[in-house]
């Protein structure tokens, strides 16, 4: 199934709730792992979806075994679960099987937690906007994209048991998705013909290509090995052989000096102004030129001339650009309107706090990681 973009991370995630936004309470009671709005996130789902992302991270290492760290601070069951399916890991110290187990619950559970919180935001939003969807618009977009990702039904239920999922499961998602995306029409996303012509305008030296010359160089130390590299060509000895001769250059002095498709400004800015001067004509030769690196000998041999792309030409390319950025906008915009009305209003118990809760403080970064002193453990139950 499609991943929606407010969920890049996880598979498919959702927890199954009432859409009901009330403004009371904020202590999460015990079964739950957060309160939103006054919507608690049951401590079931958490642990369901934690499983289904355990899941998700395993497949992508085959052979790796689905260690699910559900239960903070201590980790109990993870340390059992890692002993009983890690037969090289069984005689492990508790202490780095723990560290492990908290890298692992962290990379996960910060993900799961953001799906399930901001899955009350955007519906509460819908609620607060009178955005309202259907059961039946649910069951068709659900119909559309199995019918897009599976030939048959036998197809989806191995990709339901595949990932730990239920088929209330991806109903559910493909509600949030529905509601997130009507969230987003009421953004501007349509690029117009006007739009398209002011960047086109603002931006007209981006489309094309610049004027390149191919040329020959000797680079010496000193100007008196420049002079005598002059007088050489001027008596009309080869590049090559002058090159090779005093040429301190690496990449062109054994290949007689060329350079090749350069544009003005790429090379020493001695060189560089000297090679695209007005004067600077095809077989004419110039130097000796003071430069960074030493005194050059140029010749150019080609000049091939800057090229403009069209406004029609380019009209395409601008309108995807252009969609990208305004696809962008209305995602931050959706988000940032759902966290400015729900984060004050989003309650996290201390294991599972995380960015979408109130008060959340990022913990301090330690030197020493977890990952450094656990060895064989970190490899086997860290996320990558």
């Amino acid at each position: 199934m499609k991943t929606p973009k407010f969920i890049p991370a996880l598979g498919a995630f959702f927890v199954l709730v009432a859409l009901a936004v009330s403004g009371c309470g904020s202590s999460v009671p015990d079964n739950s792992v957060a309160v939103v709005a006054g919507n608690p996130i049951s401590t079931q789902a958490f642990n369901h979806w934690m499983y289904v992302a355990a899941k998700q991270q395993a497949s992508q290492s085959p052979g790796q075994p689905v260690i699910v760290p559900n239960d903070p601070p201590n980790f109990s069951k993870c340390i059992a679960q890692v002993r009983a399916q890690i037969p090289a890991l069984k005689s492990t110290k508790d202490a780095t099987l723990k560290t492990d187990c908290h890298q692992l619950f962290t990379s996960l559970s910060s993900q799961v937690m953001d799906f399930l919180v901001r899955a009350y935001w955007y519906q509460a939003d819908a609620h607060r906007l009178h955005i309202n969807l259907t059961s039946t618009q649910v069951q068709q977009a659900l119909a559309t994209a199995k019918k897009g990702q599976f030939s048959t039904d036998a197809q989806f239920q191995t990709f339901l048991k595949s990932t730990g999922q239920t088929l209330a499961d991806v109903t559910y998602r493909i509600r949030v998705q529905q509601i997130y995306t009507k969230l987003l029409a009421r953004h501007p996303t349509t690029v117009t013909p006007a739009a398209i012509q002011a960047y086109y305008a603002a931006h007209k030296s981006s489309f094309g290509t610049p004027q390149t010359r191919n040329m020959r160089i000797v680079l010496t130390k000193t100007a008196a090995q420049a002079a005598a590299a002059r007088k050489a060509l001027d008596k009309g000895q080869s590049f090559a052989k002058v090159a090779k001769q005093y040429s301190i250059d690496p990449t062109t002095k054994n290949k007689g000096g060329v350079l090749s498709n350069v544009t003005a400004g790429q090379q020493d800015s001695a060189l560089s102004a000297a090679a695209f001067a007005p004067s600077a004509t095809v077989g004419k030769l110039l130097g000796p030129i003071k430069g960074q690196f030493g005194y050059y000998v140029v010749e150019v041999t080609k000049i091939t001339p800057a090229r403009s792309r069209s406004l029609a030409q380019s009209t395409a390319l601008i309108k995807q650009q252009l969609t990208t950025q305004l696809q962008t906008a209305a995602q931050n915009a959706v988000n940032n309107t759902a966290k400015s009305h729900w984060k004050s209003k989003t309650t996290c118990k201390g294991s599972y706090a995380m960015a979408d809760c109130a008060g959340y403080k990022a913990p301090k970064t330690s030197s020493t990681g977890a990952a450094g002193s656990a060895g064989a453990a970190g490899s086997a139950t860290a996320a990558p």
